[in-house]
């Protein structure tokens, strides 16, 4: 592993991949560093805004609409949102699965069935509900109005994660801007005391002066959001620029880069660490990850190459988050190979790899070569690993855990990167060992003598470098 060097614009921090493989992890001893502050509980009675109630762990009932697959398939679904309610702060109650051809236009489940989840509500003592599956203003107003609790659909609740685990400006930036884009359609208004129309006798009495710009509140928030979408947008362009042009600079110096993509809590971070010491978040919980880290590393043969650890993909995931993360979705299309993430130990590792193709297929990352890799077999048996080679008879298996595997992957990945293209032979002198350095990282020896000159080589590397090597060019023998 080579030592850090301040002045290499490649070279992040590192970790020290010999001790920890998950490395130091501040950030998660962060969330976790939390004490009881005695005398602070708080019990409000008589109260009916969801904003007043107990803050305790929200108590929710999940509902869905199988449509069609199998039961198993509606069965998975229904588990990834229990998992997705739980990351988000939630204690499930129950849940419900309605048999239909489509999901109602008004409540999304049938009429009679909101009765039915009514009755599990009361029962229960839930304060929210939320459907698998994205609701539209319509069907979102009429369920609460019938139910008499908090709804949120499957969106709401994937964005309050993302809301919750964004860290990085650029983070925050995408999340706020997905959300925005997701409340505009959903704003509703809670009474006549929020419109601001007002002129003449219908003014209440106000007369002249008192007649407002023919706006509502609902009309004002909506102007407001939009201006807000436009500034977000204007400051992710930004971000943009600076982006590509790390990326433009890894290009130029011919760095070949691995992006990691995958469902989320597959495993991609843990690999992530142990492949280079990054000390990333590592924690068992749906999309830990938001930020992309991107980390340097060596093949076995000292050629130099990144690898970068993405956002985690779901099922169905909002398109408005896949437009939001576009530019950080990028590095996955700008990469020269993919290593597809799966967790083997996962019910349904065929319905991750269908979930993660889709999106990559949507952000245009769908053409580049990719890499299936079988993280945490560690947790399966024998029988399961022979089940997954079906599914890919060339995927690697690993535990970025134990280390298992892993030395394979790297094999795998040295094989599959692409090398350097042009061929030079060059006496270089013993002055320029800078040369010979840059072709270790970036190129290819096939062969190297040294003699009283210089380095006699025989190389493979890239346009930019073989113009400066072109200076101590010998002809090939036999081409005198």
């Amino acid at each position: 592993m080579p030592e850090h060097d301040p002045t290499d614009p490649f070279d992040a921090e590192w970790a020290d991949p010999e001790g920890d493989v998950d490395g130091d992890q501040a950030d998660l001893a962060d969330r976790l560093s939390l004490r009881r502050v005695a005398g602070m509980s708080t019990q409000l009675r008589d109260i009916s805004e969801v904003e007043y109630r107990d803050l305790q762990l929200e108590r929710v009932v999940l509902v869905g609409v199988w449509t069609s697959g199998s039961a198993e398939d509606a069965d998975h679904s229904m588990v990834e949102l229990k998992l997705l309610a739980e990351t988000a702060g939630a204690e499930v109650l129950d849940a419900l699965v309605q048999r239909r051809g489509h999901p109602d236009p008004a409540t999304f489940i049938g009429r009679g069935k909101v009765d039915e989840v009514r009755e599990v509500v009361v029962a229960t003592g839930a304060d929210t509900v939320i459907a698998d599956g994205e609701l539209d203003p319509a069907q979102l107003r009429n369920l609460e109005d019938r139910l008499g609790v908090k709804v949120i659909d499957r969106t709401g609740l994937i964005l309050d994660i993302f809301a919750q685990h964004a860290k990085s400006v650029e983070g925050k930036a995408q999340v706020e801007l997905a959300q925005l884009q997701y409340l505009r359609q959903r704003l509703r208004g809670w009474g006549g005391n929020l419109s601001r129309q007002a002129g003449g006798r219908a003014a209440g009495g106000a007369g002249i002066g008192g007649r407002g710009p023919g706006e509502t509140k609902i009309e004002t928030d909506r102007r407001r959001i939009k201006t807000r979408i436009s500034v977000l947008r204007r400051r992710l362009r930004e971000m943009e620029a600076v982006r590509a042009t790390k990326r433009a600079e890894r290009t130029r110096h011919a760095v070949p880069s691995v992006a990691i993509v995958g469902y989320t809590n597959a495993g991609k971070s843990s690999l992530l660490n142990r492949l280079t010491g990054a000390g990333v978040l590592v924690q068992d919980a749906l999309f830990a990850t938001l930020d992309p880290t991107t980390r340097r590393t060596t093949t076995a043969d000292g050629r130099v190459f990144t690898l970068t650890d993405t956002v985690g993909f779901v099922r169905n995931l909002p398109h408005d988050l896949v437009e939001a993360f576009r530019s950080t979705l990028e590095e996955s299309v700008a990469a020269d190979l993919l290593l597809h993430v799966v967790d083997a130990s996962d019910a349904d590792p065929a319905g991750q790899i269908d979930a993660v193709r889709t999106v990559l297929a949507e952000i245009g990352a769908a053409g580049v070569p990719e890499q299936l890799v079988f993280n945490k077999v560690d947790l399966v048996d024998d029988a399961r690993v022979v089940e997954l080679r079906t599914l890919d008879a060339r995927a690697v298996f690993v535990s970025a855990r134990t280390g298992q595997g892993v030395d394979d992957l790297l094999g795998v990945v040295e094989a599959r990167l692409p090398r350097p293209q042009v061929e030079v032979r060059a006496l270089v002198p013993y002055s320029r060992g800078d040369l010979l350095d840059r072709i270790h990282k970036a190129g290819e020896f096939v062969s190297s003598e040294h003699t009283a000159e210089g380095t006699r080589i025989v190389a493979r590397v890239n346009g930019e470098l073989a113009g400066e090597l072109a200076a101590y060019a010998e002809s090939a023998p036999g081409h005198d």
